[in-house]
């Protein structure tokens, strides 16, 4: 019994830092609750609810976390996926770890600093890709130059191709334990067999990473699902830009606009938390070691 008394710090953290705030906005988003309102908060059932999926602007904004979630996964499993494979051929192991080491300082960048020299980086006039396509290879003018940000359709891809630069070397990481877990003698035994290294990588390599490919997927779905800095600092609160997704919908519900209908705010972030669980138990499913 005395062990028990062990586990009570992390079950006090858990439940006061993890518990006590879901259920919390659960309750609130079944109530008319207005931070800044001098009247109490009112039970009003499913109604928040009810008037978040009749907002057309709740789907546009969920569909549009859900395209921004298409761009960015691929390029979070397939690049990392290739860029351990291709480490883990160096036979020479200083120079290994010197990959290793360089692939994990945008992991080390504090995210300000990320969004800093990125929105550098897209800058319209002054940022080095439009220096490079205008005055390097001609492919543009200064009058034709992409619009990177600003809520042009490039905005999306933009974030996504940070994102991606930004979690390479973690991602990375993840690959190559999961390659360095593979015994050696399997890949060589198929080569000696006359196995492509096509084959080797599908029969032998594939399923070896797939617990780690489907961990990535889950949580990187999650977290590309509910990202909201990056579109505040590179989209604002402009409701019909390609970032205002259903987080920003949320925020601007509860600390932006009027009295901060922070009830109706908890149900669109209700909703979207639903959905994202639906769809993660799909990729669970569909990702998960077969066998």
């Amino acid at each position: 019994m005395s062990a028990w008394w062990f586990l009570l710090p992390a079950i006090v953290f858990f439940v006061g830092y993890q518990v006590y705030p879901i259920f919390r906005v659960l309750w609130i988003s079944f109530t008319d609750y207005e931070f800044l309102s001098s009247d109490p908060a009112q039970f009003v059932g499913f109604a928040n609810y009810i008037t978040a999926l009749n907002d057309p602007l709740m789907w546009a904004s969920l569909w549009r976390a859900a395209l921004f979630t298409l761009m960015f996964l691929p390029g979070t499993i397939i690049l990392p996926l290739l860029l351990a494979i291709l480490i883990d051929k160096v036979t020479n192991a200083k120079l290994a770890t010197f990959y290793r080491v360089v692939l994990l300082i945008p992991a080390v960048i504090p995210s300000t600093l990320v969004f800093v020299l990125w929105k550098w980086m897209y800058n319209y006039q002054v940022g080095p890709i439009n220096h490079f396509l205008v005055d390097v290879t001609g492919l543009f003018t200064l009058q034709n130059a992409p619009q990177w940000l600003g809520g042009t359709p490039l905005t999306l891809p933009a974030i996504a191709v940070m994102e991606w630069w930004w979690g390479l070397g973690y991602h990375t990481i993840f690959f190559l334990a999961g390659l360095a877990a593979i015994p050696k003698d399997l890949p060589e035994a198929a080569r000696i067999d006359g196995a492509s290294e096509w084959k080797i990588f599908w029969h032998i390599t594939r399923p070896a990473l797939a617990p780690i490919m489907m961990i990535l997927v889950v949580l990187r779905f999650g977290s590309a699902m509910a990202v909201i800095d990056e579109y505040l600092i590179f989209g604002g609160f402009n409701r019909d830009t390609p970032t205002y997704t259903w987080t920003i919908f949320m925020y601007d519900q509860a600390f932006k606009l009027g009295l901060w209908r922070q009830g109706f705010a908890a149900a669109i972030g209700m909703i979207g938390a639903l959905g994202m669980m639906v769809v993660m138990v799909i990729l669970i499913r569909i990702f998960r070691p077969k066998g």
